[in-house]
């Protein structure tokens, strides 16, 4: 099997430019902060970001004025706090003004789910009635050929880059996920290029020692990025726990344009790469967010007997 095993450096530089369409895969948990912040870091410009819902990875790459346009169910930070950087952006204007084109969660996954099987719409009648319609104008209804009525034609979604972090992976891509798929299954095959982040590469034979799990195959990843706590401070099943903390301290510092931008000097430009944040972050820290996990979540125990016997 090809080895496609790649820094995060090497990798956003490779499958990101100024202008692309991006796709950053999962819902709240198991979102690539890294991946956000060495996006930041490379100045990347004129996004077109396409998602389902999403959380803290886009509320960061607005605030670094990253996105042109957002083609998405939902941008929030959840329970934690409200999204200050893409309000601003939205309602004023700061650091710019962003365009925005709205789905329904069921919807934005309908696009990828069409982009993954090569057809240029999916129909659904879950739109009618909806505002959405009306603010959309790449949502056409139709009447059904087959007699049923009106029904809604959403646009498929090709991104040219996703990145998706997952639990475990080969160097080759074949990709192992335990909790939550958000829609990462039709993304993977609707993306033009497939970036994977996770938290340890296995040797194959681990993969296959369980290959129900195995969501995302190795023939349609371009590269694999080894990347333990590649979502802190967002959580992954199995492996850590949320650092709420942290976020509300990323939310306080939101509050303000002022604010966001010392805090991301701090944190994305004031370090050198996602080692160095780690270690700005704290080991101990690290290590208890872990605990709390393991306290909190049973992962499948073929895995755990297999991580022992590594």
């Amino acid at each position: 099997m090809k080895d496609k095993r790649m820094t995060l450096k090497e990798a956003v530089s490779k499958y990101t430019w100024d202008g692309c369409t991006l796709n950053i895969g999962s819902i709240c948990a198991r979102e690539p902060m890294a991946v956000a912040h060495e996006i930041i870091r490379q100045g990347r410009k004129n996004i077109t970001f396409v998602t389902d819902t999403t959380s803290d990875p886009a509320e960061l790459l607005v605030a670094a004025d990253c996105f042109s346009r957002i083609e998405a169910a939902y941008i929030w930070i959840g329970v934690v706090g409200q999204g200050y950087n893409i309000r601003r952006a939205v309602e004023e204007g700061i650091p710019h003004h962003i365009e925005i084109e709205p789905y329904s969660n069921y919807t934005a996954g309908l696009r990828l789910m069409a982009g993954a099987m090569g057809v240029p719409f999916l129909p659904t009648k879950s739109l009618l009635g909806s505002d959405i319609i009306t603010h959309n104008p790449k949502i056409k209804v139709i009447d059904d050929p087959y007699g049923s009525g009106p029904v809604a034609l959403v646009p498929a979604a090709n991104p040219d880059t996703t990145f998706i972090h997952v639990q475990r992976s080969d160097m080759a891509g074949n990709c192992q996920i335990w909790g939550m798929l958000g829609n990462d299954d039709y993304a993977a095959r609707a993306a033009k290029n497939v970036v994977i982040t996770c938290e340890e590469i296995v040797p194959t034979g681990e993969i296959r020692k369980i290959p129900n799990m195995t969501v995302i195959p190795e023939y349609v990843v371009s590269a694999v990025v080894e990347l333990p706590f590649g979502c802190h401070p967002l959580s992954v099943t199995g492996c850590y726990w949320m650092d709420n903390p942290f976020r509300q301290e990323f939310i306080k510092a939101s509050r303000t344009r002022d604010g966001i931008l010392a805090w991301m000097d701090e944190w994305v430009y004031g370090v050198e790469d996602h080692k160095q944040y780690l270690d700005k972050v704290g080991r101990d820290r690290l290590a208890k967010l872990q605990e709390l996990e393991q306290d909190n979540c049973m992962i499948p125990e073929i895995i755990c007997r297999t991580r022992e016997g590594m």
